[in-house]
């Protein structure tokens, strides 16, 4: 895992960390976007971090405007995602998830497969990659619910002792 935890990371209260700061926990990486159809998702990653986030869980939101469907600045996300959707989980500044500008964390998730064996860039918003802490990476695409079953297994059978 040791590409994955040396990945910089901003979060989006401007403070500077590594994703090293969740090792050892189950990790479910989701770009978000305030303009999106998706959004309402925001809904089952809230419920998933109060279910899970005492017991070794966390979902980290990385907003992007790569799909042009994000607000302006970090301010505005942050209060956005607390006023209409009640976010508690942490989240990183802006970043872009494809293209040659890629986020490193995002340089490194891209390259895990889906459930029908497809790797390579985002495809929209509310793309979800759950990091297990043996470093196994799952990909679930935008549309799978934050919920879904095979998430909700996944996070059950890999928290921490």
């Amino acid at each position: 895992m040791t590409a994955l935890s040396d990945a910089p990371l901003t979060m989006i209260d401007g403070r500077e960390t590594t994703f090293a700061e969740f090792a050892g926990k189950v990790v479910l990486v989701v770009n978000v976007a305030s303009r999106c159809g998706l959004a309402p998702q925001y809904e089952g990653l809230e419920r998933l971090q109060k279910t899970y986030g005492e017991r070794g869980f966390t979902v980290l939101g990385v907003p992007s405007n790569q799909f042009l469907q994000e607000l302006s600045s970090e301010e505005k996300i942050a209060e956005y995602c607390s006023t209409t959707w009640g976010v508690t989980f942490p989240m990183t500044e802006k970043a872009k998830v494809n293209g040659t500008k890629r986020h490193p964390l995002y340089a490194e998730l891209v390259t895990t497969r889906d459930s029908v064996g497809l790797a390579g860039p985002v495809a929209w918003n509310f793309e979800k990659f759950l990091v297990l802490p043996s470093g196994e990476v799952h990909r679930f695409r935008p549309t799978v619910q934050p919920d879904a079953p095979e998430i909700i297994a996944l996070i059950e059978a890999n928290l921490p002792g």
